[in-house]
């Protein structure tokens, strides 16, 4: 297929992906609670605008700040010459032409409410950060170390990220735009960013905006994408990647002898070598008349940064392995929703991807459905997705149970999350039965894809005091009664014990499902300090207390700054539950601390 079809294709099917997967359905839905909408290169620019809009002399600091692999991947470098001094073959155009192409003011959408996603869609309330601090909300947002442990936590924040919200005050809409879609494309949330920061019409982006609208649009694979910016974005922020941006979009306009005029121009003036100068010929050498075929070369190539992988993954190149595990694993996603990238390519990311959140529950089905039909997949994938097919429509229930026994593993280790993420309507097909072994298991990954009142039919097959019967306690929608601490007591769960108690009782407590004269002392009883006051809980406190439901998801993923579950106190556990509960997301709170018990 020629690039530019391509491209175009690579554009409508993210498109569709953030449709077909992308319900933001609460977590208190049975059918599309987990679905999606649909890094991090180089901090964009971290102070706001002082004012709703900043002044058109306004730059953006060089994007070459140099971050951890850990957390993200780094910045493609900032050119030594001037952008705007590379020749450009692009013929000036007469304003008063221009004019005729630019939208009407009836049809320019205003920076007073910015998002590409409703109430309608799955999204939260428009008024999510009315009583919010704009800089406050901004600087949450940038101390957020993404990804989260909790693949609960991270599908609340994406949709409150990507929901059509009222700009706060004291932000500009536009800045505030790029600082939640920067957040996205830390999480691996790729596709949401790039409806984010295309949710903003160009002429408003300000330099912070064309930053990030640059790594989003290569962390889903387009620089098509880049094409209506280029020329803004070299004149507001600056980077080389402007540069190679102007000559891939001339080619894809089907001007292929002056792509290769700019393309000499880079080579003359070392905007580009080795690997990018190598991306950026193929994507205007496979364009239509480019005429030339380029063969990538990793060799030597010791890190992976937003322009590599935005021109590998939408040309179909493949990323050796040792790369993407050179970078943090928000990357893993981005691949997984990359419709460049090859279907037997991407079934790790796309696992990795749905333990996480970013790919739902039937995402993930659908992914090996299409590895099943295909002819030419791995041989383990091909048997994943045999399994798979058993599990859902095999003869009987023992060969159902049998075929998620075969996915989950060895029955005395916990297995791997996205395979619990990937059975979970398969385990909601299974009748309630007394004494079966897989109880816990089944129990855990119907709450994966929010089946609270599947896994609720269960509540009297399962022994009081296991896993299953904690989980279901925490998870039941129509749970009325308070439990006592007599019955908090009786519970241990598999593993660590101590832990899984401890979790417990903060998952009941902060669902005030707990009777009040037994929190205090349960707490006092299990050593968690749920009275200890610091800046943290002073703050969630005090937006629970005032509806704040934006804050509160913003502080509740700060309060989970680890990269496991294991790492989050009880205590914070409890705040988090109890604020979300407080402001109505009381279907979010329920699966997150059903959650927790699943994963330690």
């Amino acid at each position: 297929m020629p690039i530019s079809a391509r491209l175009r294709v690579g554009v409508a099917a993210a498109a569709l992906g953030a449709v077909a997967i992308a319900a933001f359905g609460p977590a208190s839905g049975q059918e599309r609670p987990e679905s999606i909408l649909p890094p991090g290169f180089g901090e964009p620019a971290a102070q706001a605008s002082p004012t709703p809009r900043p002044s058109s002399s306004a730059t953006a600091p060089a994007p070459g700040a140099t971050v951890s692999p850990d957390t993200m991947v780094q910045p493609l470098p900032t050119a030594s010459a001037s952008p705007t001094a590379t020749p450009s073959a692009t013929p000036t155009v007469d304003p008063a032409v221009l004019a005729q192409y630019e939208m009407p003011d009836y049809a320019r959408r205003s920076l007073d409410a910015v998002g590409p996603v409703g109430p309608r869609e799955g999204g939260l309330d428009a008024d999510l950060f009315a009583q919010a601090d704009g800089h406050f909300a901004e600087a949450l947002m940038r101390r957020i170390a993404a990804p989260l442990p909790s693949r609960w936590m991270s599908i609340l924040l994406r949709r409150a990220l990507a929901t059509r919200v009222a700009t706060p005050a004291g932000v500009d809409g536009a800045d505030f735009a790029a600082e939640r879609a920067w957040l996205l494309l830390r999480m691996g949330e790729s596709v949401a960013a790039r409806a984010v920061v295309q949710s903003v019409d160009t002429e408003d982006y300000t330099p912070k905006l064309f930053q990030v609208a640059m790594s989003a649009e290569l962390a889903s694979g387009d620089p098509a994408g880049l094409c209506p910016l280029a020329d803004a974005g070299a004149t507001q922020a600056p980077a080389r990647g402007w540069v190679l941006a102007r000559a891939i979009c001339t080619a894809l306009r089907g001007e292929a002898a002056a792509a290769k005029a700019q393309m000499t121009a880079i080579r003359r003036r070392n905007v580009a070598t080795g690997i990018d100068l190598q991306l950026t010929q193929k994507v205007v050498g496979a364009a239509p008349g480019g005429g030339q075929a380029v063969t990538i070369e990793w060799a030597g190539v010791d890190r992976i940064d937003d322009w590599r992988f935005g021109l590998a993954a939408a040309t179909g190149v493949t990323i050796p392995d040792p790369l993407l595990a050179s970078v943090g694993p928000q990357v893993r996603y981005w691949y997984a929703l990359s419709p460049g990238i090859g279907l037997g390519d991407r079934i790790a990311a796309a696992e990795a991807a749905a333990g996480q959140g970013v790919l739902s529950s039937n995402a993930l089905v659908d992914l090996y459905a299409a590895v099943d039909a295909a002819d030419d997949m791995p041989g383990v994938a091909s048997a994943t997705a045999s399994d798979l097919r058993t599990a859902y429509a095999g003869g009987s229930v023992d060969a159902r149970l049998a075929a998620m026994r075969q996915l989950w593993g060895d029955a005395t280790t916990q297995p791997p999350y996205a395979r619990l993420v990937l059975t979970a309507r398969a385990a909601g097909r299974i009748p309630a039965r007394i004494g079966l072994s897989d109880a816990d298991r089944l129990v855990a990954s119907m709450l994966t894809a929010g089946l609270d009142r599947s896994a609720a039919r269960w509540r009297m097959a399962v022994p009081e005091g296991g896993d299953a019967w904690a989980m279901i306690t925490l998870a039941d929608p129509d749970a009325g009664e308070r439990l006592n601490y007599g019955v908090l007591s009786r519970y241990s769960g598999s593993g660590d014990a101590t832990l899984k108690q401890r979790l417990f009782f903060a998952g009941l407590a902060g669902l005030g499902r707990l009777a009040p004269e037994d929190v205090e002392r349960a707490a006092e009883a299990l050593d968690v300090r749920i009275g200890a006051s610091t800046p943290w809980t002073q703050a969630i406190d005090r937006a629970a207390a005032n509806g704040d439901q934006g804050n509160v998801i913003l502080l509740a993923a700060i309060g989970m700054q680890t990269p496991h579950w294991r790492g989050v106190p009880p205590a914070m556990l409890y705040r988090i539950v109890g604020a979300l509960h407080t402001v109505g997301l009381e279907g979010e709170a329920r699966m997150i601390a059903a959650e927790a018990l699943a994963r330690v």
